[in-house]
């Protein structure tokens, strides 16, 4: 098994893009269905990939792991997506060992969220984690680097206030209705997906406007019937699709397809409407937005609403910080011991074979010799000098691989790795 620590032998990787220089349009391109994931992963393993974590939402979409080069994971990405290698490099970021760690923490943590604060990319990264595993492309490194991550994320949210108040999607979707939709309450609204995006919106909607004369769409209709069966709201068969829109002043789109299911044809410039896009890719034609009267929403322009609850988190980000320095130490002492380790079990291994050939020595060199006695005290002896080493290698400022190498030239080890 490699060495799954960072050093000049081993290289950590994350390419991807995300909201801050792909829009909508180039993110929908890089978006990864789940089938696309798991034919990623599986191309990876074949190609020798050690460890590889795919996390792809609506607003980023990610690799992480251990890779010769990054254009291996570039290649992959786009092998499985819509996307170019040359749009890649336009709007793509590519890190490295501690900076490919470093950003990954921020980006479970929140910090690097388009909406501050939101952690619904941890449950996308325990699914990437599970996925992975899965097809065996994880390793203890990945393991506990994700738990690491997993461990900021809780604190963050228990000890801080970075998440506190209503900002997401959902939310910022019923924000901009209710400011910009006269007498919202009195209109048609027609919900086409019910996935948790359409779900979460819904409630929203229902929760902010006391509006129940909402109809719910979706191509299973089981899953809108258990919704509109909680919140109790009209639920249409697909087949009603094109009535519903007909008859809709608003329309919430959270569909979830790698193509467009709601189109210009669909509508008839008639009467303003308004429509909101929550998929990525996008699942509402741009030509939607050349209707006259109707105004197309999508994910960036909902995202930008900002209101005092951001404003208030904003003030919790050195909080949210300090535990990610805290936590990312701890896992660098527990990368650094991984690192040492082999030798240190190298070094104890030689000082034992030079014990007992000592004392086999000694015990027949010396008459009434103490075999026992002489083994506890070498031991203890042993122990002392192996933990003086961990120690030094823990504490010291020197560079760390060339201090390794001279203990094993020095004493002749030959490590195994674990």
């Amino acid at each position: 098994m490699k060495k799954y620590h960072i050093s000049r032998h081993s290289r950590f990787i994350t390419v991807g893009l995300n909201y801050e220089k792909a829009d909508v349009e180039t993110r929908g391109k890089f978006a990864l269905l789940p089938e696309a994931g798991e034919t990623l992963l599986d191309q990876a393993l074949s190609e020798g990939i050690d460890g590889l974590l795919v996390t792809s939402t609506c607003n980023r979409t990610e690799l992480h792991g251990f890779a010769e080069t990054p254009q291996h994971l570039v290649r992959l990405l786009c092998a499985h997506s819509a996307g170019t290698e040359a749009e890649f490099h336009t709007v793509g970021y590519v890190y490295e060992n501690q900076d490919a760690i470093a950003h990954l923490f921020r980006v479970g943590s929140g910090l690097d969220s388009q909406i501050l604060g939101d952690f619904e990319i941890i449950s996308q990264l325990k699914k990437a984690f599970v996925q992975s595993r899965e097809k065996g492309l994880t390793n203890p490194f990945l393991e506990r680097l994700t738990n690491a991550i997993i461990q900021a994320s809780k604190r963050i949210k228990n000890e801080t206030g970075l998440s506190s108040g209503a900002t997401s999607v959902a939310f910022a979707s019923v924000q901009y209705l209710l400011a910009r939709v006269p007498e919202i309450s009195q209109k048609r609204i027609l919900l086409y997906g019910t996935g948790k995006i359409g779900r979460n919106t819904c409630q929203n909607l229902v929760k902010h406007t006391g509006h129940s004369g909402i109809t719910l769409i979706n191509r299973t209709l089981e899953r809108a019937e258990a919704l509109g069966s909680k919140l109790r709201l009209e639920v249409r068969p697909v087949e009603d699709l094109q009535a519903e829109v007909a008859a809709a002043d608003v329309i919430v789109v959270a569909t979830g397809a790698p193509t467009p299911t709601l189109k210009a044809a669909d509508i008839a410039p008639d009467k303003p409407r308004w429509v909101l896009d929550l998929s990525i890719p996008a699942n509402v034609e741009p030509a939607v937005g050349q209707l006259e009267g109707t105004t197309l929403v999508d994910l960036d322009q909902l995202s930008r609403i900002t209101d005092q609850t951001l404003r208030q988190r904003e003030a919790f980000i050195p909080q949210a910080e300090a535990i990610i320095s805290e936590v990312r130490e701890e896992f660098s002492q527990w990368l650094e011991s991984r690192r040492f380790a082999p030798i240190l079990r190298a070094l104890k291994r030689k000082l034992q074979t030079m014990k007992e050939e000592e004392l086999d020595f000694q015990s027949k060199k010396i008459e009434g010799f103490d075999m026992g006695q002489a083994d506890a005290v070498t031991d203890r002896v042993i122990n002392k000098i192996t933990r003086q080493f961990a120690n030094h290698l823990k504490d010291s400022d020197i560079d760390t691989e060339e201090y390794l190498d001279l203990i094993s030239r020095v004493f002749q080890l030959e490590t195994h790795q674990s």
